[in-house]
């Protein structure tokens, strides 16, 4: 199962340490404790809207941008859990599919 905190905590986190900056920088321009923005970026913390932008804000990063960062990556991830993993059985149904129906007719 795809926890939507917990990709858009490691999205922060990849952010923040492509920038360099500790969390304490971070924290501090956000104006957002040290330990509720580490607890966000362990996906811990599910952050409000208004918590989102502010981090964002400090990271010099769209909010919009960030987000869809996270919708690629949680299709991703939904993708990957689809995919038959190498020895899974396949289940295939035994029924087979309903005709069509011209209704038009």
């Amino acid at each position: 199962m795809v926890l939507l905190r917990r990709m858009i905590g490691e999205a922060l986190r990849r952010r923040r340490q492509d920038q360099h900056r500790t969390l304490r920088e971070v924290s501090s321009a956000a104006r957002v404790s040290l330990g509720y923005l580490s607890e966000v970026e362990r996906g811990q913390k599910e952050a409000s809207s208004e918590l989102l932008a502010s981090i964002c804000d400090a990271l010099g990063v769209r909010l919009a941008d960030l987000l869809r960062e996270v919708s690629d990556d949680v299709e991703l991830a939904e993708l990957a859990a689809d995919t038959p993993r190498v020895g899974a059985p396949i289940v295939v149904s035994a029924r087979p599919p309903a005709p069509m129906v011209d209704r038009a007719a």
